[in-house]
């Protein structure tokens, strides 16, 4: 008997209409999108599909397809707890392992598919101080690695994962809120300029939970990382930040995803980031979904870019999905330009010179994020780290003008 010929699959997530014969694929729900935590479930990706079509996918490719080195990262890690806060590795097969989302992407699903043992932070009590994890010397060769952070109910903290030198990885977060608890979460990328970073962050909020999420990119040469966050128990609220600059040959992308599944919820995103120099190119893609369920709904997410150079490219989408019509507020705004004339006018009408003015106005620009971390420690690191940013652009100003003369 002749083998079977295996048929095609449909698309994950999506069907044809089947009214008049169109083909076509409508555009799905938000919610409706594949999951697997298999990578073989995925297939290859072309670059064409609408989440990857802005990236490079040639300069990660390997992460998409090739094996990855999954070994426990406990080397490579380093920490500072504040009481109240542990940490511990765990086995791919604990309880606490796919209780926040589950891929939906394949870069992400072979990082879950690769991974050996999980880095589990659990914040127990109301802690007081940071609790710092950082993540370096990873070398070239591609990782996977996965963390779990578990904020147990009516528990209170600040987590803040740090990651420098040499990436080539692929990771997922996972963060569990407790009912009642509120939690802190700040990931800061300051990688080398060759290092590529592709990480999803699933988060679950559970009921008058809170959540503070936010993403700092600053370094890197490709890093990508989106943040998928579950409002599932009425009453959870969630903050989702980011801050990031980008320069010459560097892409950084962010894809936040708010879904209100429950009644009371209330949601807001904000992203602002700067870009300078040749081939510097952002991507943001905000998706909010209120569901036919949550009613009470307070929603509004923004991403703002500010734009110091030619040759820079900044794409921006914002994306509302309303299923219920009983909702306090929902609302979007994305924006991309360069310095504001009347503010640079003013500062130099003071006495101010056009130059420290432009500083100014990008560090006003940028600490509205800054100041909203909870982390006075933190804070005045990324103001010193956007300060250094700021500095090397006038060096290659100041150099550009000596040679024109």
């Amino acid at each position: 008997m002749a083998e079977a010929t295996p048929a095609t699959p449909a698309q994950h997530g999506a069907q044809a209409h089947s009214d008049g014969g169109w083909a076509l694929v409508p555009v799905q729900t938000r919610s409706e999108r594949f999951t697997s935590t298999s990578v073989d479930d995925f297939g290859a990706v072309s670059g064409l599909e609408f989440e990857w079509k802005f990236a490079p996918v040639a300069r990660f490719s390997q992460l998409l397809s090739g094996t990855l080195d999954g070994s426990e990262l406990s080397e490579q890690i380093t920490s500072e707890l504040a009481d109240g806060v542990t940490l511990s590795w765990i086995d791919r097969d604990d309880a606490a392992i796919g209780g926040a989302g589950v891929p939906e992407e394949r870069a992400s699903a072979n990082a879950w598919s690769s991974f050996s043992r999980a880095l589990h932070i659990r914040v127990s009590g109301s802690v007081s101080g940071d609790s710092v994890v950082r993540v370096s010397g990873l070398g070239t060769e591609a990782r996977a690695a996965h963390t779990v952070i578990t904020a147990e109910p009516q528990s209170s903290g600040i987590v803040i994962l740090e990651h420098t030198g040499e990436a080539n990885l692929s990771e997922n977060v996972e963060i569990v809120v407790g009912d009642g608890a509120n939690l802190t979460v700040v990931t800061v990328q300051e990688w080398d300029d060759s290092a590529v970073h592709l990480a999803s962050h699933f988060a679950r909020i559970g009921r008058d939970a809170r959540l503070k999420h936010a993403i700092v990119s600053l370094g890197g040469g490709v890093v990508r990382v989106n943040p998928s966050l579950q409002l599932v128990e009425q009453g959870g609220s969630v903050e989702s930040l980011g801050l990031y600059f980008a320069d010459g040959g560097q892409y950084i992308e962010q894809r936040p995803y708010v879904n209100h599944v429950a009644a009371d919820t209330r949601s807001r995103v904000t992203f602002k980031g700067a870009l300078h120099g040749a081939g510097a190119h952002t991507v943001w893609v905000g998706d909010v979904l209120i569901g036919p369920h949550a009613d009470g709904t307070d929603s509004y997410e923004q991403n703002r870019n500010l734009v110091l150079s030619d040759g820079t490219r900044a794409d921006s989408i914002p994306n509302l999905e309303i299923e219920t019509g009983n909702i306090q507020g929902a609302g979007h705004a994305s924006s991309t330009g360069r310095f504001d004339d009347e503010q640079l006018f003013y500062l130099q009408s003071r006495g101010i010179s056009e130059e420290e003015a432009r500083r100014l106005v990008v560090q006003g620009f940028l600490a509205e994020i800054v100041q909203q971390l909870g982390s006075e420690a933190l804070e005045l690191r990324l103001t010193a780290a956007i300060e250094h940013e700021l500095a090397a652009i006038r060096a290659e100003s100041a150099t550009a003008a000596e040679s024109a003369e």
